[in-house]
């Protein structure tokens, strides 16, 4: 049973035509990169699973239609996502901005909050345990207790990353991770990612532009052109496709190819 599944999303906003008919299913446990030239509607599709944009067509999580579900409902289900820009709260903590992560998790209530019940004590200090194992996951330690808004561009990347985790997500949603970062920050990156990949088993949806990184990290990629699927498979064929080559370098005439025939990965670093 597929983790999630897209049956002819379409998405209009207006006149304009964002999606259409994008229908593609991500396995349990697998890395799908969502990969395509800019404006190609790749945001759109995670904005559309979270609950931001509603389209037309169905969006299934675990066979239950969810299209019209509101974002805070999304992430009661163990959806996360994590934004090209962060989206943190600048003048917190590490610490509490991860935590802010945990909204969907929290069992308390206003009054049992009000008078400082045990229960709500135990239920504190239970998700800081959690957000403590997450800063540990991504090497974080020595951030723990600084503002995020004094930290260097791809840390605040690596904590909206551990925001998303902090969910305990059954998918995860990356929205270019990579973008901004230099050569050792992808690296560490590509590390996190294999290792929840592996050691966690959380489903992801990848949106990247490092064709190296997408070409030795993931399971399948599914790529967009102005809305719509130009090709779909493993990393090796789909970036050999001469139209998917044609997509990021502009070659109006590039002839189709056939499986992994031909050509070479577009992009790179």
């Amino acid at each position: 049973m597929a983790d999630l599944e897209l049956r002819r999303l379409c998405l209009r906003f207006g006149g304009l035509s964002v999606l259409e008919d994008v229908s593609f299913a991500v396995n349990a446990g697998e890395l799908f990169a969502l990969i395509g030239p800019n404006g190609a509607g790749k945001t759109s599709v995670l904005n559309c699973v979270s609950g931001l944009y509603h389209g037309e067509g169905a969006i299934l999580f675990r066979d239950v239609e969810i299209g019209g579900y509101r974002p805070h409902a999304v992430a009661r289900l163990g959806i996360a996502r994590t934004f090209q820009h962060g989206e943190l709260f600048a003048q917190m903590s590490v610490l509490d901005n991860l935590l802010t992560g945990r909204h969907a998790r929290i069992r308390t209530n206003a009054l049992a909050e009000m008078f400082g019940l045990p229960g709500v004590r135990r239920e504190e200090a239970r998700h800081r345990e959690a957000v403590e194992r997450i800063i540990e996951f991504v090497e974080l330690e020595r951030y723990r207790h600084a503002p995020v808004a004094g930290l260097a561009f791809g840390t605040q990347k690596i904590v909206g990353f551990a925001r998303a985790l902090a969910l305990e997500p059954t998918l995860i949603m990356l929205d270019e991770p990579s973008a901004g970062l230099n050569r050792d920050e992808r690296e560490d990156l590509a590390r996190f990612i294999l290792r929840i990949k592996h050691e966690l088993g959380i489903t992801m949806i990848w949106i990247e532009h490092d064709m190296q990184m997408v070409s030795d990290l993931a399971d399948r990629i599914h790529v967009l052109d102005y809305g719509r699927t130009l090709a779909e498979g493993p990393a090796a064929a789909v970036l050999r496709d001469e139209r998917v080559i044609a997509a990021y370098l502009g070659r109006a005439h590039a002839r189709p190819a056939a499986g992994a025939a031909g050509g070479g990965a577009p992009g790179g670093r």
